[in-house]
């Protein structure tokens, strides 16, 4: 049971590595602008706003795989709870405030992923 919850923090951690791209790099590329359903202009207004936001994507799916990576069990435990925790709670904040959505694309697997960790 282990390895499915690592395996649903490590793609948790790939979608904010995706998230860090898309708003770090893609912000006001035809990808961007189509993810966030948003024009050129107000995507060029917010691009440093939104490189911010990437880069703190960019931490969480750091933290995410240094719990993957410990080789204390009990502190690996720890780091995946908490970052998880980070990661659910960011995504119901999102989805309250932005749209809907980030409930299902960020919150929903980070909570999951803590359900399995605890199971296991």
């Amino acid at each position: 049971m282990i390895w499915i919850a690592n395996l649903l923090v490590a793609l948790v951690a790939a979608l904010h590595v995706y998230f860090l791209i898309l708003e770090m790099f893609l912000w006001t590329k035809p990808l961007g602008l189509k993810t966030f359903r948003q024009s050129l202009e107000k995507a060029t207004d917010s691009a440093v706003l939104a490189a911010n936001q990437g880069l703190y994507n960019g931490f969480l799916a750091a933290g995410l795989v240094w719990g993957l990576l410990q080789s204390a069990p009990s502190f690996a435990f720890q780091l995946k709870i908490f970052f998880l925790l980070c990661v659910t709670v960011a995504g119901i904040f999102g989805a309250v405030t932005v749209s809907r959505r980030i409930l299902y694309v960020q919150a929903l697997p980070a909570a999951i992923a803590l359900i399995l960790l605890y199971l296991a």
